[in-house]
């Protein structure tokens, strides 16, 4: 069983659309039938890897014991590091927090303070 939170850097347009749903798809779900996450140790590298300068996102913070589709731990490019992925929708009342995510100046991400005061 897995446990704990993951976390999805989305925008702040498709939270509000799930907001109204009442749940949450990435705009990629069509296409890849999951959702990625990250452990909290890989938020910083996965944003300034994928989301660099992009401003209006935000970090939805999930828990996990929310969820009532699968989960799986895996790395589907051949890494070594292994990476959540949602199998379903995220009901937004297993979002814990919705952190905002903007870049520095330099486009370079940090975590939120909410997080690293926790």
């Amino acid at each position: 069983m897995i446990a704990g939170r993951f976390f999805h850097i989305t925008t702040t347009a498709e939270v509000e659309a799930a907001r109204a749903a009442g749940e949450y798809r990435s705009a990629a779900f069509d296409r890849e039938g999951f959702i990625h996450c990250s452990y909290e140790h890989q938020v910083v590298a996965t944003a300034n890897r994928i989301f660099h300068g992009r401003a209006g996102l935000v970090l939805l913070e999930i828990d996990v014991a929310g969820l009532t589709c699968p989960v799986a731990v895996e790395n589907l490019e051949g890494g070594a590091e292994l990476y959540p992925h949602i199998y379903g929708a995220i009901p937004m009342t297993s979002v814990r927090s919705i952190h905002p995510f903007p870049p520095e100046a330099d486009g370079t991400f940090s975590l939120p303070v909410a997080l690293t005061a926790s």
